[in-house]
């Protein structure tokens, strides 16, 4: 790894973007009002969205300032993402300002430039981008949200037979089914990877004739998924061959690592609300929380989590710098932060008590966001393997 470590304090930007982002959280997008929410047939909170989106302007902080966004890096996008994840937040942030945009930017990046063609991978991309950047369309990428880093090209949607005028006008056509898609419900674009001779990125307008989506009971109902099918649904291509690898891997590493930033979020969310329980309920007429076992309990779960704030902003400030170290940052934050988060969340559950086991109170919130969010790009142990690979761990 790397000798030079980078500064993993929060700067002002990311602490001004935290508190107002928190703020605004509270005061629309409660814990009370993602239980409430849930139960509805809308799970996904497109208000909420507008304002976190176009407010806020955390739809474009990974976008260039030439494209109508921020400019920002991973570091205050793994900032937002923290604040979201403690409060479950229903809005589509990961999927779209994170994980299409940046597999748009690694399209936009490895373009070959203009010949003088009004239609270049390089345009599209950054048309898109331009769009997304106010959150006035979100978009998608159509793998399993299981999918982890460094899975091979996905085989599931496959390049169908031309129709007539297709050639003309560069459509393609795309056949296939794709389940556990997170964020797709509310996109308006989506980012299919599809297999063909060679194998590329394509966008599909989520409108288009052919496109399917059919919502699926979720474990985590905050970020509920869909099964996508497309049957000869018309398409473009972006990019093709290495470049489509590429702008995969890109996604698929951006999405863990800032997964492992809202989980750590979510971590500390649990630890607070359980330690300002345990302070005011009172068994044998003194406060639960002075019981030696439940400060043991919590006092570990500290310094799990203080831990996994450090993986978690080592591998946002190597995404932020591109650095050669990122892969390896990626997997061990994802690999430790999934489970401080599991253990975080279930330890809120059982020191809540008889109420915490009760669908009224929002601790099962964070314990199904937690447990999903354990298998989402890869789970501890894939992550642990590929960790071993990537620093020559030999096999036992």
């Amino acid at each position: 790894m790397s000798d030079e470590i980078p500064d993993l304090l929060y700067s002002d930007a990311e602490r001004a973007l935290s508190d107002a982002l928190a703020s605004l959280l509270a005061d629309r997008g409660g814990l009370d009002k993602a239980l409430a929410r849930v139960e509805s047939a809308q799970t996904y909170d497109d208000k909420l969205w507008e304002a976190v989106a176009a407010d806020l302007g955390c739809a474009g902080l990974l976008i260039p300032e030439r494209d109508g966004g921020a400019g920002a890096s991973y570091r205050e996008a793994a900032a937002a993402a923290e604040v979201l994840g403690s409060y479950v937040a229903p809005v589509p942030f990961l999927g779209s300002a994170v994980v299409a945009t940046a597999a748009l930017l690694s399209v936009a990046e490895g373009a070959q430039p203009s010949t003088g063609t009004p239609f270049t991978p390089a345009k599209a991309a950054a048309d898109l981008l331009a769009k997304m950047a106010d959150g006035g369309v979100t978009a998608a990428l159509a793998v399993p949200f299981a999918t982890a880093p460094g899975s091979g090209f996905p085989a599931s949607i496959r390049v169908a037979g031309l129709r007539p005028g297709d050639a003309a006008t560069g459509v393609a056509r795309l056949r296939g089914m794709v389940s556990g898609v997170a964020d797709a419900l509310p996109a308006g674009m989506l980012l299919v990877p599809a297999d063909g001779v060679p194998h590329g990125f394509y966008l599909v307008d989520m409108a288009a004739e052919g496109v399917g989506k059919a919502p699926v009971t979720s474990l985590d109902m905050t970020r509920q998924l869909c099964d996508l099918s497309f049957d000869d649904a018309p398409a473009t291509l972006i990019a093709s061959g290495q470049a489509a690898s590429r702008a995969l891997d890109a996604a698929l590493a951006a999405g863990a690592g800032i997964l492992a930033a809202e989980q750590t979020g979510l971590a500390q969310r649990c630890l607070d609300m359980t330690v300002a329980y345990v302070k005011e309920r009172k068994q044998f007429a003194r406060p639960v929380g002075s019981f030696q076992g439940l400060k043991h309990r919590l006092a570990d779960l500290w310094v799990s989590i203080t831990q996994a704030r450090a993986a978690s902003r080592y591998a946002a400030a190597c995404l932020a710098t591109g650095s050669a170290d990122a892969k390896i940052a990626v997997a061990l934050a994802k690999a430790y932060c999934s489970e401080v988060a599991v253990q975080a969340a279930q330890e809120c559950v059982q020191m809540h008590g008889g109420i915490g086991f009760t669908w009224e109170h929002p601790a099962h919130l964070l314990l199904k966001r937690a447990k999903a969010d354990s298998i989402a790009f890869g789970t501890a142990d894939a992550h642990r393997a590929a960790l071993a690979s990537l620093v020559n761990l030999p096999a036992s």
